[in-house]
C-alpha cells in the first residue's frame, strides 16, 4: 500500500446548514444505515548482471485509497475530490551535475521553475553537486531532492528541498533506482516520465577520459551507470511511460533493447547533445497546459521541444522517440538482414557500407537505416535486398515514431556533418575487434549482431 502525504490540505466533513426537505425520521434512518455500512469498512565491485537480474522485481504501481464514504453527507452535498488521488503525470529528472556540466544542471532547474508543478503534474528532481565546478546558487554540496515550484527568478533555485541526502554516489545505478521509487511513492501519478541527465556514450562502459563520456558520470566517486545497470535500475523502480536520456549518443539498438521492458516510449539522440541539453520550460509548459496528454504525445513533445530550440542555434542535432513494444521485432529483422549478408558472402560490400554510413561522435556508432540502405543499393542478391528493405521500412514506419535532425555546420574542432540520412536509431559497427563488455548486453546475448561483426572484421 502506498502512503501519500498531501501537505497543507486537511479534509474536513462539511457542516450541514440546510437539511433540505428530509424529515427527521428519514435522516435518522439514513444516518444509521450509513454508520452501519461504515463499520463494515473498519476491518559496487563484483558486478554480476545475471545475479542482479534475478534479484529485481518491479514494485506495484502507486494507487491511492478511495475517498471515505460519508453516506448522507455525500448524497446531500456531493462526494468531495480525493486530495490523495494520483496526479496525471509525475516527471522525474535525475540530474547528476557532479562533473563539468554543473552550471547546466542549475540552468535546467531554473528552466523547470519557470513552469513549476501544478495540481495535475508533479515535477520532481534529484540534483547532485560537488566542489570544483560551479560556485553559484549558494555553492552547496551533496545531493538534494526537490518538488519544483514556479518561480520567475532564473538566476537562483527557489524550490525548497524536500530531502537533503548528503553525499550520494550518482554513478551508482542503485541511486537512480532509489530516486525513482521514492518519487513514485511520494508523488503518485497515472503516468510517469524519467529523464536521466548527464554525459552519455551509448552502450559503451566508457573510460577515465570524459571525452568518452558515459551515462551519469560522478566525478566525485569515479563511477557511472553502464547499460546493463541502466536496465536494472529502470526494472527495479517499476514501469515507466516515457524514458528520456538528456545525454549524448544514447539512442542505440544496444541501449533501447536493454530497457525496452520497463518503459513504453524511449526518447534520445544518436549524436551528442550540447551541454544545455533539453530546454525544460518549452518541454513542460505544454504538459502543464494539457496534463491529460498521452505518453506518446509527451514523448513527441520531448523531441519537438528539443529540436525547436536548436533549430535557431549554430549546431546540428538528432532526436527521436521509439515505441518499446516494437524493439523485439527490431532484433528479429536485424538478425535476418545480417544473416542474409553472411550467406550471400557480401563481406566487402558490408564493409564499404559500414565505412560510408553516417557516424556520430563515436565513429563506431552508425545509423542503422543508412547502413542498410547502402548495402541494398550495392547488392544484387534478392534475399539481402528483401531483408534490408524490410528492416528499413520497419524502422521508419513502426519503430521510430518521430525523428528530427538538423545538419551540423561544423566548428573549429570538427567539420560540417550531414544528418539528412539519419532515421533515429544507431547501432555499433566497429571497423576492428568488438569492444570488451559488449557480450554483457542483452542485445548481444539474444541477437547474432556480435557474431556478424566478428565475421565482418575477419580478413
Amino acid at each position: 500500500m502506498w502512503t501519500i502525504t498531501v501537505k497543507g490540505n486537511t479534509k474536513k466533513v462539511p457542516e450541514v446548514f440546510n437539511m433540505r426537505k428530509l424529515t427527521l425520521s428519514a435522516l435518522a434512518i439514513t444516518l444509521f444505515a450509513s454508520v452501519a455500512a461504515a463499520e463494515i469498512d473498519f476491518d559496487k565491485g563484483g558486478f554480476n548482471l545475471e545475479e542482479e537480474l534475478s534479484k529485481q522485481s518491479a514494485p506495484p504501481q502507486a494507487s491511492a485509497p478511495a475517498p471515505e464514504d460519508k453516506g448522507i453527507f455525500d448524497w446531500l452535498f456531493g462526494k468531495p475530490a480525493d486530495p490523495k488521488a494520483p496526479k496525471e503525470w509525475t516527471v522525474m529528472v535525475f540530474i547528476n551535475a557532479k562533473n563539468n556540466l554543473e552550471r547546466f544542471g542549475l540552468k535546467d532547474m531554473n528552466e523547470m521553475e519557470m513552469i513549476g508543478s501544478s495540481s495535475k503534474v508533479n515535477i520532481v528532481v534529484e540534483l547532485g553537486r560537488m566542489d570544483g565546478f560551479d560556485a553559484s546558487d549558494g555553492d552547496w554540496k551533496g545531493t538534494r531532492r526537490f518538488l519544483i515550484a514556479k518561480d520567475n527568478d532564473t538566476s537562483k533555485i527557489s524550490s525548497i528541498p524536500v530531502e537533503d541526502l548528503g553525499k550520494v554516489d550518482m554513478g551508482d545505478y542503485n541511486s537512480l533506482t532509489a530516486f525513482g521509487k521514492w518519487a513514485k511513492e511520494k508523488y503518485p501519478a497515472k503516468k510517469y516520465m524519467m529523464i536521466v541527465w548527464n554525459h552519455g556514450s551509448g552502450w559503451t562502459k566508457g573510460g577515465p577520459d570524459l571525452l568518452t563520456k558515459g551515462i551519469s558520470y560522478d566525478d566525485e566517486t569515479g563511477h557511472h551507470i553502464n547499460t546493463p545497470q541502466l536496465g536494472l535500475a529502470l526494472k527495479a523502480m517499476g514501469k515507466l511511460d516515457v524514458y528520456g536520456s538528456d545525454a549524448c549518443l544514447m539512442q542505440m539498438a544496444e541501449v533501447v533493447y536493454e530497457i525496452k521492458d520497463s518503459v513504453d516510449y524511449i526518447v534520445g539522440s544518436e549524436e551528442t547533445e550540447p551541454g544545455d541539453g533539453y530546454t525544460y520550460d518549452t518541454l513542460l509548459a505544454p504538459l502543464i497546459a494539457r496534463p491529460a496528454m498521452s505518453a506518446a504525445e509527451l514523448a513527441k513533445l520531448a523531441v519537438d521541444a528539443y529540436s525547436d530550440h536548436y533549430e535557431s542555434q549554430a549546431t546540428g542535432y538528432t532526436q527521436s522517440y521509439l515505441k518499446s513494444s516494437a524493439i523485439a521485432q527490431l532484433l528479429t529483422l536485424t538478425n535476418e538482414f545480417s544473416y542474409a549478408i553472411t550467406v550471400a558472402g557480401e563481406k566487402d560490400l558490408a564493409k564499404s557500407a559500414r565505412d560510408a554510413a553516417i557516424s556520430f561522435a563515436v565513429e563506431e556508432n552508425k545509423d542503422l537505416h543508412h547502413f542498410a540502405s547502402l548495402v541494398i543499393a550495392g547488392t544484387k542478391d534478392a534475399e539481402v535486398k528483401a531483408k534490408g528493405q524490410a528492416l528499413m521500412t520497419f524502422i521508419t514506419s513502426t519503430l521510430v515514431q518521430h525523428h528530427r535532425s538538423k545538419n551540423d555546420p561544423g566548428s573549429w574542432w570538427s567539420g560540417p556533418k550531414d544528418f539528412s540520412t539519419t532515421r533515429g536509431l544507431a547501432i555499433y559497427i566497429p571497423s576492428g575487434s568488438v569492444a570488451g563488455g559488449y557480450a554483457d548486453l542483452q542485445w548481444a546475448k539474444y541477437s547474432n549482431w556480435d557474431e556478424f561483426m566478428l565475421w565482418l572484421n575477419q580478413p
